[in-house]
């Protein structure tokens, strides 16, 4: 047996010991009714972003937003999006675009960003930056996961009209 296939056997002896240690269910998700968190992708730190540009364009990327004088371009190859920032972060991050589908329409009702940030509270997540939850207009919040990686909640639209 090698070392990989006995981490694996491991990982599930592990998680059928313990499935309540490492997984909790929300109220939401056993209602059928999991978060509905919005387009998503991978915001990369470059270096260079003229060089990076033209090396994900050799990978038929092509550019479909941003401001490349702003240091920021996103680019997309079918239903995968990145975006390229130079200067503005300090590490990779995992975004989501509540109130956006993949092709930056805003359906008629979608989950708001405040909403989703009222959950993630409730559930304890820790926040390095919040939204203003008395705010109506875009916004954004960030979190990390345990290993520290971050993950944006930008919200580019308008909290949904609900009667």
């Amino acid at each position: 047996m090698n070392t990989f296939t006995s981490i694996a056997m491991a990982c599930g002896v592990a998680a059928l010991a313990y499935p309540v240690a490492l997984h909790t269910v929300s109220a939401e998700s056993a209602r059928g009714n999991p978060m509905q968190l919005g387009n998503f992708s991978v915001s990369l730190t470059v270096k260079d972003i003229k060089a990076s540009k033209a090396f994900y364009e050799k990978l038929d990327f092509k550019e479909v937003g941003g401001n490349i004088k702003q240091n920021w371009v996103v680019l997309r190859n079918g239903d995968v999006k990145i975006g390229l920032f130079q200067g503005m972060f300090e590490r990779n991050t995992m975004t989501f675009n509540p109130g956006w589908n993949s092709d930056r329409e805003t359906p008629k009702d979608f989950q708001d960003v405040r909403e989703l940030q009222q959950i993630l509270k409730e559930r304890g997540i820790k926040f390095q930056a919040e939204a203003d939850p008395k705010s109506e207009g875009p916004a954004h919040f960030m979190i990390a996961d345990p290993d520290g990686n971050p993950i944006l909640f930008d919200q580019h639209v308008p909290k949904p009209k609900r009667k």
